[in-house]
């Protein structure tokens, strides 16, 4: 089995389980935020909705110089779904075109001429498209909570919502 096959099939499951969390995000609450230093509801929600298309977008590439981030906000909870969907399908697109040998290639950031990091591209897809998927969903999690919505079951059951039962 190809290193991409294990990437992929994580990637579709775990797109499940954040379907389910963003379907959840309340229309009424997009710009409330937990602290003055966070992203609003609506910044964090759309953020977890991209960042798979746009990591593998940028892990397609030798280096990248490191980004200025912008958080634009959803006008309507309505679009963070079908933002995931178009996210999901370009992170596929771009990720089954990689072989082992692209996979295993350094990866490069940097800031100007200076080199922030250098690993393995799969080692910065398992980090940054995933692990950092996992934990701005994991926060996402406690601004609906916050906010008194049930949380659904992401890898067992929830205070809210038990698939076991």
């Amino acid at each position: 089995m190809a290193l991409i096959d294990g990437l992929l099939q994580e990637l579709e499951q775990e797109a499940q389980t954040t379907r389910r969390v963003l379907a959840r995000v309340p229309d009424n609450q997009l710009t409330w935020r937990p602290h003055k230093k966070a992203r609003t509801l609506g910044e964090l929600a759309l953020h977890i909705a991209t960042v798979p298309g746009a990591v593998a977008t940028i892990a397609a590439q030798p280096e990248m110089q490191a980004p200025q981030f912008i958080d634009p906000s959803p006008n309507s909870a309505s679009e963070l779904i079908p933002a995931l969907d178009e996210s999901i399908k370009k992170a596929k697109s771009v990720l089954s075109g990689m072989d082992d040998v692209t996979l295993n290639a350094t990866f490069r950031m940097m800031k100007g001429e200076r080199e922030i990091f250098a690993i393995p591209r799969v080692a910065m897809l398992r980090s940054i498209m995933l692990n950092h998927w996992y934990h701005h969903r994991g926060q996402l999690t406690v601004y609906l909570r916050e906010l008194g919505v049930p949380i659904p079951s992401i890898y067992g059951p929830s205070a809210d919502e038990n698939p076991f039962a």
